[in-house]
Parts: C-alpha cells; sequence; structure tokens
C-alpha cells in the first residue's frame, strides 16, 4: 500500500474508484458493467479524447499523448466541479503519467476517498485482444507496430495503490457482482 493513501481518508470529499489497467486489459468493458450496476458516472480517457481523434488528421504518438494528456484533465476538471459525495468510475490507463500527476488532480478534485480496480492481463491476451480490435480503433490511436511494446507493458504494470486494490482476473469471466460487491463493502 502506498504512503499516499493517507491523503485520501477525509470525512468529506468525493469518491472514486480507478478501473486502471494497461490498453486492452478490459477496463472499459467493466468501467461500463460496474457504472450500469451502481449507477454512477463513468467517466473514460478515450470516451473524451476519441471525438477529438475523430476531427483531427494525420495525429501522430506525440500529439495522441497530449489528447490523452487534455482529456485526463478533463476528468479530473469534471470530478472537481462536481457535488461532494459524488462517485465516480474513471476508466483509464493510469500509467501513462507519473503517479504524483494522478495525485495531484485527486487532491485538487477534492476525492477523499480513492479504490482501485486493477485489470490483470497476459502479455498474449493483451496482444491479441489489441490486435483484433485494430479496425475498430479511431485513427489516431496506436496502430499494430505498438503489441510488442503492449505484450513488455503487460509484463511490468502495476496498480497505482492508492486505495484498496481489487485484483480482476481478465483471462476470466469478470464477475461484475462479486467486483460491486467488493467495492460496497469497502468503501466507508
Amino acid at each position: 500500500m502506498s504512503d499516499n493513501r493517507e491523503v485520501f481518508n477525509a470525512e468529506t470529499g468525493k469518491r472514486v474508484i480507478l478501473v486502471n489497467g494497461i490498453p486492452a486489459s478490459g477496463k472499459s468493458s467493466l468501467a461500463v458493467e460496474l457504472s450500469v450496476k451502481t449507477g454512477w458516472l463513468q467517466l473514460s480517457l478515450d470516451g473524451i479524447k476519441n471525438p477529438f481523434l475523430q476531427r483531427i488528421e494525420g495525429v501522430d504518438r506525440a500529439f495522441n499523448r497530449r489528447l490523452g494528456q487534455a482529456s485526463y484533465q478533463v476528468i479530473w476538471s469534471i470530478v472537481a466541479d462536481a457535488p461532494q459525495g459524488s462517485t465516480f468510475i474513471v476508466d483509464a490507463w493510469f500509467g501513462f503519467q507519473p503517479k504524483e500527476v494522478l495525485v495531484d488532480y485527486l487532491t485538487q478534485a477534492g476525492v477523499s476517498e480513492v479504490l482501485e480496480i486493477w485489470c490483470q492481463i497476459s502479455p498474449h491476451t493483451a496482444g491479441s485482444r489489441y490486435e483484433a480490435r485494430l479496425s475498430e480503433r479511431v485513427a489516431g490511436h496506436l496502430g499494430a507496430e505498438y503489441i510488442p511494446e503492449l505484450k513488455i507493458l503487460a509484463e511490468k504494470a502495476q496498480p497505482m495503490e492508492l486505495g484498496p486494490v481489487y485484483y480482476s482476473d481478465q483471462e476470466k469471466p469478470v464477475d461484475i457482482d462479486a467486483i460491486k460487491q467488493w467495492v460496497n463493502s469497502t468503501f466507508k
């Protein structure tokens, strides 16, 4: 557990569930299912970034990264503007920026409690899933050339550990009811 956890234990504020994992780890599907089960707003990095990618031509990797950073900032601006007592499900690969950036955004947004669902996935499955959805991705996302890098990332990626972590094995069917029960019993 990270020393940063003490930052997010205030009695009032907002609650956030970080649905975290590398690209193609199943986090978006899990986040949507959890949102349906709980009624909490789900915010996704790609959900904010993709409309821009649909309208901007010739996006390279560096510009894609800048759009990702801006989309990340939008997520935390929405959380910051929400009333106290709100709960959000945030779907992103949080490892694309330093952990300190996330801690700063959580603090600025008035988040008092953080849970994390870590979507564990093998390098082989991540690569296969990524390849299978290439034709469905909006132009501007990385292509097949990213798969070897993604497989390496799958071997070393770790959760943020800013609060309790639920490890969701993405090699098996997701038990959304078990995850919801964990969330409900873990939130204060």
